[in-house]
């Protein structure tokens, strides 16, 4: 099953939410080494720029009180991947800002709602998109959920151009059936949730909607 085929367990947005910008190309990214120790700042163009410069980023998971995963559609007016469909909420902490601060930041940003993270892993990769520009990053992936249950989402038109909740069953069969429909970092960190942390993505599930066992990945 892939997403274009099952619309009737899935929630499909409206037109995004038309608010402030709240990406900017200017805005300065954390450079980091490979150990993640601070070695300067850049800009996010310059740093997306060619091969890509080695910056610090985050990738949230958000699950509602049911355990669905809520991914989005990338708006078209984004340089890297447009049109691509990821997982809940990506960006980058600003400077001087730490990681669960910004997690919530940007969440609320792009998709309207509160929510509380958990964080769970980092690793470094880098993928290129056409020669318009590269994702280089030490990024850290969170698990997070929405703090009050059926909280309506109020995705950023500038960001999101449609949303939808899946259960894990259905983001599997789409990583498996479709993975040329979604973003790079998205496939590599759900397939790393399924498997090496497969523990704590069943705990944190269980936690939200009671004992039971997520499907076989």
């Amino acid at each position: 099953m892939s997403i274009t085929d099952s619309e009737s367990e899935v929630t499909k947005s409206d037109v995004g939410v038309a608010r402030a910008t709240v990406s900017f190309a200017n805005e300065q990214l954390i450079l980091v080494d490979r150990d993640d120790r601070v070695v300067g700042y850049r800009n996010k163009s310059d740093a997306h720029a060619g091969a890509g410069t080695l910056h610090r980023a985050f990738s949230a998971f958000l699950f509602d009180e049911q355990g669905r995963l809520l991914v989005h559609r990338r708006s078209l007016q984004k340089p890297l991947w447009p049109g691509f469909w990821t997982n809940s909420c990506c960006s980058h902490p600003r400077r001087g800002e730490n990681l669960e601060s910004a997690v919530k930041r940007r969440i609320k940003e792009e998709l309207g709602v509160d929510a509380l993270a958990t964080a769970i892993y980092k690793f470094e990769y880098r993928a290129r998109f056409e020669d318009v520009g590269s994702e280089h990053e030490l990024c850290h992936v969170f698990l997070a959920r929405t703090t009050t249950a059926a909280t309506p989402i109020a995705a950023h038109a500038e960001e999101v151009m449609e949303w939808r909740w899946l259960s894990i069953d259905e983001v599997d069969a789409w990583v498996s059936e479709r993975p040329a429909q979604l973003t790079p970092w998205f496939l590599q960190e759900w397939l790393s949730l399924r498997n090496r942390y497969r523990g704590q993505l069943e705990h944190f599930i269980n936690d939200l909607r009671g004992s039971g066992q997520l499907g076989a990945a």
